[in-house]
């Protein structure tokens, strides 16, 4: 079995060399392929790069493609039985890839597989497993719902918080920052929707994941660190754009034979985007 490891850079040099210092290490037992897209970085990264890391294969793009489009640039180039979307602010365990492809070659129904997160202090990421951001499920969110009852299958269906985070489950959304994908189930859904820059890419990809008739499963039985925030800051005019533009661009694709519910939902979000830019600006 091969894996293909897809890494998008965006100004984060320093984070993206141990990210792949412990790609490497995790990689000593198994075919790989290590793929990096950047996105037109200005962080100096392509000559801090440059005579480093010569097993891996790095792609520098002249402009910002965005998320979606530069994990679909190198996919045609990959030849792996197995795709990971990784995100450069990551550091992955000796054990990991080797646990995640014998799961998969043990599950053929699991298209798309995902992890559990820490962040650096050690403490459990909520969005290691998630489930499908509906009305009610952000409405919870949103409103703090989700912090009254936190394993509510109702309340905190935005996180699976009904779903223990160290059993392994069958969940519906994996996130972006670490998703392991069979080629089968790649080749089916033919790789990120490319409308999205950046944001919900990884929803709509566990979504068209499961429609095409895999499964998505959660693994707790390894962990990776991901340093939450580090490659992209929040509460930046930045963020605030692409964040709900995306989550636009999710609610007209999912919700638009249901007009009332769409209507809704846009209206929340345009909210919400306006409450962060005020609180960005005060």
């Amino acid at each position: 079995m091969q894996l293909s490891v897809v890494i998008v850079n965006y100004n984060v040099k320093l984070l993206l060399e141990q990210c792949l210092q412990s790609v490497l290490l995790a990689s000593k037992n198994i075919s790989t392929e290590i793929f990096v897209v950047d996105n037109a970085s200005a962080d100096g990264s392509e000559a801090y790069f440059n005579n480093k890391f010569d097993g891996v294969k790095f792609r520098w793009s002249k402009e910002n493609l965005g998320f979606s489009k530069a994990n679909n640039s190198v996919l045609p180039e990959t030849k792996g039985d197995y795709i990971l979307f990784l995100n450069p602010d990551t550091i992955v365990p000796e054990d990991c890839f080797e646990k995640c492809m014998h799961f998969l070659h043990a599950h053929p129904e699991c298209g798309g597989l995902g992890v559990k997160m820490m962040n650096a202090k050690g403490v459990y990421l909520k969005e290691s497993k998630r489930g499908i951001p509906g009305p009610m499920a952000s409405f919870a969110k949103m409103s703090g719902l989700i912090r009254v009852f936190p394993q509510s299958k109702i309340f905190a269906a935005y996180y699976a918080g009904h779903l223990s985070e160290n059993e392994t489950h069958e969940i519906e959304v994996l996130s972006g920052a670490f998703m392991m994908v069979s080629r089968k189930a790649l080749e089916k859904v033919k790789g990120f929707d490319e409308d999205y820059f950046m944001y919900a890419e990884d929803i709509d990809l566990s979504l068209r994941i499961r429609a095409s008739g895999f499964k998505n499963y959660y693994l707790p039985s390894t962990s990776i660190i991901h340093l939450k925030g580090e490659s992209t800051p929040k509460h930046t005019a930045f963020y605030t754009r692409h964040f709900y533009g995306a989550m636009k661009i999710f609610v007209r694709k999912y919700y638009a034979k249901q007009p009332v519910v769409k209507s809704v939902m846009l209206f929340a979000i345009s909210c919400s985007k306006l409450l962060a830019d005020i609180k960005r600006k005060c």
